[in-house]
């Protein structure tokens, strides 16, 4: 299984489970700074050992093969799967160079240490800051909530007004650092799958150069390093469209109000403080409860007691009554009663908000609060006749006055004009194509072009309808000219791929699924007339989501091991990506 993503409003609830996730990222992000300064070392003894240079290839190539890249999330899309893959590529290619021993490696300082270098410096060395400040501000916060929640109720008004203030603002300063630190670790993950792999197919490139008979291997190389740098490209541009996504998302959390609940499967979670009757009098210990309002389930977690396999103790609720300020020396407390226990059990929570929100999810004395749902028939409401007229008219004008549009969208009378949506074109349309998220796996291009068509056939008449309107504008106006307007099958699945498929749920691992809505999109514009003007074949099954079983390196993408013919002399280049390549088309079989 991959890194497991984390939510920025897991932040709020700061649970076991989310520090246990985040955690895992630590551990990977050590592991990989700890394989790039090896990484380093063995470059620097191919730059600086020549009489050793055959056993520093050799301990580089092992250290490329044993490596196991990992990226975030449970499915990949095929430019991670060849990215992750190409190690053991480089590898390959390794023990190849060994068998020359030509020349001295030139220039890998500049191509392979210094990029690596600072990388790990800036990228990972940032991420380990941002530990440091959230560790601190984690014990800073922990230490001033506890005092703050044993102040005496019976305090002075005023003093427990100022107490509430400070506590507040401890509260702000150990979310911001939470949520930067998450959103550090995050960002040096997805970065590394990029800026991690260049350094080293610019080293080859280099390697080749300096080697007599290496211009035979480096044409073998070529359409390796192509398709490796179109995967690179495609894995760029994912990584640039989702990062202003989150760090949007990122905001939105951090502006939100105290009593804000974050989304999960939870009806309500988080710390709270239960008294624990003693002999002497009581105690209050801190567990992590959970509340699932259907089965009225209350689940409390003992996380101050560090026993092995303690288990957490369920329970079933009865009734929930708010506790008089005056009746407790505690403040935001509130009574529950439960069906395997007798008597009353007091739980304090965080805040009076927090309290309220517990109240909310109990059933309690404060009032309930109904959540709003998106209803789909929103989405079908505007697929009436005079929807198709005006989409029908936006294309005709986009397609006659294409340029003279464009011109007047540029002009300062027209620049304050808003067009965002707050709901994707085709929601409907989404809640289809989340179910083959994880077909991107599949090794079968065509099977994958029938899956998509299979389900096009099973949307609502009216939507589908809408979908070949705009896909069929994308086709002939727009992919068909993509030599004039750079407009390649890979930038429109970029581009149109969040608009038409976007998820309801603004989170982090939604985001992260963009790079699949985009190869949906790329598939039903290469394959428009196929999947819109004939039947889908009933024989294919539709895809279903499923956990991914073992390892996801199932396959790998292997340079030709037959014999190499006499070819002309080739210089390779060390360039990585040229001014075209941002926008170099894909071939057949680029979204495979």
């Amino acid at each position: 299984m991959g890194l497991p993503t984390l939510e920025f409003s897991d932040s709020f609830l700061d649970s076991p489970d989310f520090r246990e996730r985040l955690k895992c990222h630590e551990i990977e992000l050590e592991r990989t700074n700890k394989f790039i300064k090896e990484l380093i070392k063995d470059g620097n003894m191919l730059i600086t050992a020549l009489k050793n240079l055959s056993a520093a290839v050799q301990k580089f190539s092992q250290s490329l093969q044993e490596f196991q890249f990992e990226c975030i999330g449970d499915a990949e899309t095929d430019d991670e799967v060849n990215i992750a893959q190409s190690f053991k590529e480089f590898s390959q290619l390794l023990n190849t160079v060994e068998e020359e021993r030509r020349r001295l490696i030139q220039n890998a300082d500049d191509v392979l240490i210094t990029p690596l270098e600072k990388f790990r410096k800036e990228q990972i060395g940032a991420a380990k800051e941002g530990k440091k400040k959230f560790d601190k501000e984690t014990e800073k916060y922990y230490s001033t909530l506890e005092r703050h929640l044993n102040l005496s109720s019976k305090k002075k008004e005023a003093y427990l007004q100022e107490a509430d203030t400070q506590i507040d603002k401890e509260r702000q300063i150990f979310y911001d650092a939470s949520l930067e630190y998450v959103f550090k670790i995050q960002e040096v993950q997805e970065k590394k799958k990029f800026e991690f792999v260049e350094p080293l197919l610019a080293f080859l490139q280099g390697l080749f150069t300096f080697y007599h008979e290496g211009y035979e291997l480096a044409h073998e190389f070529e359409p390796y390093k192509q398709q490796l740098q179109f995967n690179l490209q495609n894995t760029r541009n994912n990584f640039v469209s989702t990062k202003q996504e989150v760090e949007k998302l990122m905001k939105r959390i951090r502006s939100a109000d105290q009593d804000y609940k974050p989304p999960g499967q939870w009806t309500m979670e988080g710390f709270l403080y239960v008294q624990e009757k003693r002999p002497l009098g009581s105690t209050w210990l801190r567990h992590y409860c959970t509340y699932e309002k259907g089965s009225k389930t209350f689940t409390m977690s003992n996380t101050e007691n560090k026993s092995a396999g303690k288990q957490p103790e369920m329970f079933k609720l009865k009734s929930c009554i708010r506790r008089k300020t005056d009746s407790i020396d505690k403040r935001f407390c509130f009574d529950i009663e439960v069906v395997e226990r007798h008597g009353i059990m007091t739980l304090q929570a965080l805040s009076e908000s927090n309290r309220r929100l517990w109240l909310e999810a109990m059933d309690g004395k404060e009032p309930v609060r109904s959540s709003a749902y998106l209803s789909l028939k929103y989405s079908f409401s505007f697929l009436n006749e005079a929807g198709f007229n005006f989409v029908r008219k936006c294309i005709d004008l986009v397609e006659m006055r294409g340029e003279a549009l464009k011109s007047l969208s540029f002009h300062p009378k027209y620049s304050t004009l808003s067009f965002s949506l707050a709901f994707p074109l085709l929601l409907y349309l989404y809640l289809y194509f989340t179910s083959i998220c994880h077909f991107p796996e599949s090794d079968d291009q065509n099977y994958r072009v029938c899956a998509v068509h299979a389900l096009v056939h099973k949307l609502p008449e009216r939507n589908k309808q809408m979908l070949e309107l705009l896909i069929k504008h994308l086709v002939t106006y727009v992919f068909l000219h993509s030599q004039n307007n750079l407009m390649t099958v890979s930038n429109l699945g970029v581009i149109f791929g969040p608009t038409l498929m976007r998820s309801q749920e603004e989170t982090v691992a939604a985001m992260m699924n963009i790079k699949f809505q985009n190869i949906v999109v790329e598939i039903l514009i290469e394959n428009f007339t196929k999947i819109f003007h004939q039947p889908p074949d009933p024989n294919v099954p539709l895809p279903q989501p499923q956990s991914r079983p073992g390892s996801r390196r199932s396959r790998a993408i292997c340079l030709s091991t037959g014999p190499r013919k006499p070819r002309s002399l080739y210089t390779p280049t060390l360039c990585l990506a040229d001014a075209e390549s941002e926008y170099r088309s894909s071939d057949k079989h680029s979204t495979s």
